[in-house]
């Protein structure tokens, strides 16, 4: 978790305004996560901090790529992302839960890890269903994976016979 410290902003000394911070995120950030859906990755974060005098807005832009496996032919391919997320963080002087869509920062606050964020981000990102041969895309699947797959499906249907307590019920139509 110590390389985790650098995705850490020091919001005390900052002045009121717009402030930007660049990061660039590969395979060693997602390690730390044991259970992640990511694993690869080369992607650039840019995040834009405006310090107000009650609040920190955070806007994030992450772009790049992502390591995944197709779904169809097991074969691993670059995913392409690109997310755009807003964080806001209020300064209260307790600390009130404000739902998770709003951080609240105390005076004993000094920074912001914005790690978690990240790591969310990208994971929400990231296909629920990962198909290499997207449209537009240029990387296909597998052919051969994909032909032993068809070989099998059509394989598996001439052999199959019809249980014949299932033509009983049938029958009750």
């Amino acid at each position: 978790m110590k390389s985790l410290k650098t995705y850490s902003i020091p919001f005390t000394g900052l002045k009121l305004g717009k402030h930007i911070f660049d990061y660039v995120i590969t395979n060693t950030f997602f390690d730390e996560f044991e259970y992640s859906l990511v694993k690869k990755a080369d992607l650039q974060c840019k995040v834009e901090l405006e310090r107000q005098e009650t609040m920190l807005i955070l806007n994030f832009h992450i772009n790049g790529t992502i390591g995944m496996n197709c779904d169809k032919c097991l074969a691993e391919y670059a995913q392409p992302i690109d997310v755009h997320e807003q964080q806001i963080a209020k300064f209260s002087e307790e600390g009130i839960d404000e739902g998770e869509e709003i951080i609240t920062l105390t005076k004993n606050d000094h920074e912001i890890n914005i790690a978690g964020l990240i790591y969310e981000y990208v994971n929400v990102a990231a296909p629920f269903i990962a198909v290499c041969n997207d449209e537009g895309n240029t990387s296909y699947c597998d052919k051969e994976m994909i032909d032993r797959l068809n070989k099998l499906s059509d394989d598996s249907g001439q052999d199959e016979k019809t249980d014949p307590r299932w033509d009983v019920l049938k029958k009750i139509k």
